[in-house]
């Protein structure tokens, strides 16, 4: 997915992220994650069997990704993402209403590296492996 807003408006090779966000304490990391891809999407999450690919620590923030893989099919075209307001220009006291993903697409393994922001590539390199 790769994040709405002016700041990412120009910005594509290591920037696109996989879908994720915030979960509770209590809440299951699983159901999250699920949620997330929802709010994000706008599609409902694969219902197939979830595949842990692992935890992984963000380097920028520390905080830790839990990742899973789900067989599925997904719709670029038909993407429809929840919104935020930001202040835009940064300090000027306005804000605005931006999508929190503006596009998605689907890549080869070697396209998704380059584009897959730095700290979540281990996540593909897991996946790979599982793959084969």
């Amino acid at each position: 997915m790769h994040p709405g807003g002016p700041f990412w408006a120009r910005k594509d090779e290591g920037a696109w992220s996989i879908p994720k966000g915030l979960y509770e304490p209590g809440e299951d990391p699983l159901a999250a994650a699920r949620r997330e891809f929802a709010e994000e999407t706008g599609a409902e999450p694969p219902t197939g069997k979830a595949v842990a690919l692992g935890a992984f620590r963000q380097p920028a923030s520390g905080k830790i990704v839990a990742a899973w893989a789900v067989e599925g099919d997904f719709d670029p075209a038909a993407l429809k993402s929840n919104t935020f307001t930001m202040e835009w220009p940064r300090r000027s006291g306005r804000t605005i209403e931006v999508p929190e993903v503006d596009r998605a697409g689907w890549f080869t393994i070697e396209d998704a590296a380059r584009k897959l922001n730095q700290g979540q590539r281990p996540i593909l390199e897991a996946l790979t492996l599982r793959l084969g």
